[in-house]
This record gives C-alpha cells, structure tokens and sequence, in this order.
C-alpha cells in the first residue's frame, strides 16, 4: 500500500505530531510499503519531517481554493502511483476534493477529524463532508463522531479510532530535577504543569484560577505552563492581575515535552471542549498523575477515581479540591499511574493505532 499524508496546516499541535506517529507506525509495522507527507515547505511539520528524514513534499500553501496546486496534488499523487490518501486538516481536505472534481483525482480520500465542532450549515462546507471519495472519516473520539452526524448523510463512514503514543518517547524517561534548577524553583515545592497551546478552547483562565485558588490555601507549588498561542499575553496579564506572576511560570514552547512532563508532580488540565486530550496519554507514560476537566472526550481517556480524577468544567474551586486531595495522597497517586499505565498500553500505543487505522484503509481499498 502506497500512502500520502497531507495537511495543509503550518502550526505544530497535536494533530501534527499524530501524523508523524501514524507515519512512523505504518513503516516501523510494515503497515505500508511506501509513504509521502505532503505539507506546507514554511510549516513545522516539514521541518520536523526533514529533520528526521522522512519523504515529504513541501509546497507553498495559498489558500485552500489553490486551484493550481489542486492540480498539482493530482500530479504528485499519480508520480507517486498513491493508493489512497488521508487528509489531515480542513484545507488540504478542500485542496483534495477540488482535486478530484477538476483534475481527475481517482484515489480514496480518507479524513481525519479530531476536533469537537459541528461542520454547520454551509453548502460547500457539508458537501465537502459528503463528497463521494471521502470514504472514511476517522473520528479521534467518540464526541467527535457524534456531532459530526449532524452534517454527514452516511454516518457508515464515520469511525473512531482514538489518540496515539509514542510510547518509546515518554516512558522510562525519569524525573532529575532540571526544571527545578532551570526555573529556580526551591527542592521542597512540588510543579503542577500543564502543556498546551494558549487557545480559547484549553481553557488557562480556570487553570490560573485554580492556581490562584491553591496558592490561597497555602500550597507549597510552582505552576509552569508550556507551550505558545494567541492568548498567551492575555494570560500573562490575567495571572499578573491574580498576584501570581511569581508563581505561574510561562516556559513558551519547548521540543523537550518528553523530559519536562516527568517533571511535574501533577498535571493539570482545564480544557472545556476536548476531543480527547493526548497529553493526558502522554502524563500516563511519564508516570504523571492527572486532575481534568469532564468536557468533551476526555472522560473517554480519564477514567474518574481509576485513572485519575475528573473536575466540573470552569470550576477552579472543584479543580483546587481535587487537586490538593490528589497531590498529598501518595497511594491514590500510585493507584492512578499503574491504572494509567495499563490503560495506555491497551488502547494507545503506535502499533495498536497504526493497525486500527491500516484495518480501515484495507476495507476501503477492498470495497473501493
């Protein structure tokens, strides 16, 4: 099976890094006998791919109503003689089906999804969703899938498959301390972290009112976010406006999530709207017990009082509460990291993700 990745998308989140771990998978596996990212030459992803020596192909993305590069996709496919194609964010997804409609793209188109957002009303958006050569739709959760049937006819094409793990990359990793030194933080207070992009969705208000809350009540913490966004200075200026701009620490965007996450004693995560929550995946294999909020699909990752303990979405005093029971109690802590663990190791890994989803383009290359 010849495989192409394409994305339009130019960020580094957690999407792009998916598509790297399905590559990855697919190869390690001998899940696909070749395969071709197509994606931004200005985006991270292709920086990220060519520094690890993967086959990308980089263009110049305009617009996703790039009729000249809907014509070249058709090119690329046909030299790469593709057998199927997934499409990784809303704009190649476009990009893809003008290609089809104009210039003779003839392969399956496979959509992934991973976002908690209705598709809406308009015409082009809903056709695009229905068009005859998308012939999977690979949901990351199952709220994902469910609000996507509101605007796809055939709910048959909708699959879940869940997040992935590079398991190889998290775990075994120990904790050594280097946070504490880098950011001058005493040996006797404890880091509760969280890692994200500063968005609406992730919600950091409730993240700096529950470190508010805490640091009321006398806990002996430092609270480091990282990760970068358009809301960054305004959280900046909230937690200052909170007293808390020598207690939460910005530590910006970092490559080595894999060492800081067993750095943290706690994670902590507000999001209000999401589709399942990698990092949470992430937290498990460094051995991180976790506090989240009960939105979106997180409770399908997290499971209350097994593997870690779930909060009312906006609530930073319930998050403060659960918080503070879980950080001073050592046996719920290791109950919720064996749990995690194992949870991890039986749903996440690249190898289980990358046969899920090689078990669906079998049958839609079978049918097609």
């Amino acid at each position: 099976m010849r495989v192409i990745h394409f994305t339009a998308s130019k960020v580094w989140r957690g999407h792009e890094q998916m598509i790297i771990d399905i590559y990855e998978s697919f190869r390690d596996n001998s899940l696909a006998e070749n395969q071709l990212i197509i994606c931004p030459i200005d985006s991270e992803i292709f920086r990220f791919a060519t520094c690890k020596n993967l086959n990308v192909h980089g263009f110049e993305y305009k617009s996703e109503y790039d009729i000249k590069f809907a014509k070249k996709l058709h090119q690329i496919a046909t030299h790469f003689t593709a057998d199927i194609m997934l499409l990784h964010n809303s704009k190649s997804h476009t990009l893809a089906v003008l290609s089809a409609l104009f210039f003779g793209l003839n392969i399956p188109l496979i959509l992934f999804r991973t976002l908690i957002k209705n598709v809406g009303t308009n015409f082009l958006r809903k056709y695009k969703y229905n068009y005859k050569a998308i012939k999977k739709i690979i949901c990351i959760s199952d709220p994902v899938l469910e609000i996507l049937k509101f605007s796809v006819n055939n709910h048959s094409k909708l699959i879940v498959i869940g997040s992935v793990v590079d398991t190889a990359n998290f775990m075994y990793k120990k904790r050594v301390g280097f946070l504490h030194q880098e950011f001058n933080i005493p040996e006797n207070f404890k880091i509760v972290g969280n890692v994200s992009a500063f968005c609406k969705v992730k919600d950091h208000y409730t993240w700096i009112d529950t470190a508010a809350e805490l640091y009321k009540r006398g806990l002996k913490a430092k609270y480091v976010l990282i990760g970068d966004g358009p809301l960054e200075l305004q959280m900046k200026e909230y937690a200052k406006s909170k007293g808390l701009e020598d207690e939460i620490i910005f530590a910006g965007f970092r490559n080595d999530i894999n060492r800081c996450l067993p750095e943290f004693d706690l994670f902590l995560f507000t999001s209000n709207n999401e589709a399942t929550g990698g990092v949470i995946l992430e937290s498990y294999a460094c051995n991180v017990p976790v506090v989240a909020a009960r939105a979106g699909g997180i409770p399908t990752l997290l499971i209350d009082n097994e593997t870690g303990l779930l909060a009312e979405a906006g609530n930073a005093q319930d998050f403060a509460d659960k918080l503070e029971l879980l950080i001073n109690d050592n046996k719920m802590q290791e109950k919720f990291i064996l749990a995690g663990s194992k949870f991890l190791m039986a749903t996440s890994t690249r190898e289980i993700i990358g046969k899920k989803i090689r078990a669906v383009l079998d049958d839609v290359l079978v049918k097609y």
